[in-house]
């Protein structure tokens, strides 16, 4: 399949909020510059391989039960379902970021269960022991991608999968009893979390949350990715606040400081926060990293 966006698509930048390092074996770009991602989509597994060509066509192929679904979701993949005709910068630093990534975009996969994973393995915890987690349980009880892709190509483990894992595989990954908890409530009602997608915004954000164990922050996380939502700012993020107050005001703020900074760009305040991102605004060193711990030891 060929397909010809109507706007400029840098790929490393819509794909880049799903991918965490060499701990992402559901996406992989291999050294011919084809990016591959394996899902669960709501038809079963499958996987999709994209590429750039040099007249600007995305060129995209895919295998397993889900093909089908991933070639038709790959517009809104690369984001040619996101409209940001009404976004206003309000800070200069803002338009500036807006300025010097005009072909940003909110990508959207269209799947809830593998980015609801991702999401509370990454609850409280260093991003070091999140992709150790992740990537411990898509090798082991994840399942080979479909097709020719990468060899450490994985689909990411069913709410099948995690429902029957004892508590010493847990225990192996590192994952603590809270955030399995969570996932296991997920797990059980996985089907129904899939309708997120088509309610979208607030509506699609409180379904998730009716789950124990997924708060506002993780809703978030898994909207960014499911449906590319614009508004969802992760709130109780241990960086964003900082990195957000630092670029805009010079200052460390709160979650509510945060707040009161994105209130002037609701409906896509995360938008506002992916420009700054993509400016390479960081969280600043205040004082001391959070603990890297390793619950496998316990």
């Amino acid at each position: 399949m060929f397909w010809r966006p109507a706007f400029e698509v840098d790929l490393g930048s819509v794909l880049g909020p799903l991918k965490r390092g060499r701990g992402s074996l559901n996406i992989l770009t291999d050294e011919r510059g084809i990016t591959w991602l394996a899902s669960n989509t709501p038809d079963g597994p499958g996987t999709l391989a994209l590429r750039k060509l040099t007249d600007g066509r995305i060129e995209a192929a895919a295998w397993g039960q889900g093909k089908d679904r991933l070639l038709t979701g790959v517009p809104a993949l690369l984001g040619a379902n996101d409209d940001d005709s009404g976004f206003v910068a309000h800070h200069d630093v803002v338009a500036r970021a807006r300025r010097e990534n005009p072909g940003l975009r909110l990508g959207a996969t269209g799947v809830v269960w593998d980015w609801l994973v991702l999401a509370v393995l990454e609850q409280k915890v260093t991003g070091k022991e999140a992709i150790r987690s992740w990537a411990e349980l898509c090798r082991r009880f994840g399942a080979p991608a479909p097709g020719p892709g990468p060899e450490r190509l994985r689909v990411p483990p069913t709410p099948v999968a995690l429902r029957s894992l004892p508590d010493w595989h847990w225990h192996r990954a590192g994952v603590d009893i809270k955030r399995r908890t969570a996932l296991l409530n997920a797990a059980r009602v996985a089907h129904h979390l899939e309708r997120a997608v088509e309610l979208r915004g607030i509506e699609g954000r409180h379904l998730l949350r009716h789950v124990p164990g997924i708060g506002v922050w993780t809703a978030a996380e898994i909207a960014q990715r499911a449906w590319g939502d614009p508004d969802a700012v992760s709130f109780g993020d241990y960086n964003i606040p900082s990195m957000v107050g630092n670029a805009v005001l010079g200052l460390k703020l709160d979650d509510a400081g945060m707040a009161e900074v994105l209130a002037p760009y609701a409906p896509q305040r995360q938008r506002a926060v992916r420009y700054l991102e993509a400016a390479g605004h960081r969280r600043p060193r205040f004082g001391p990293r959070i603990e890297l711990r390793d619950y496998r030891a316990m």
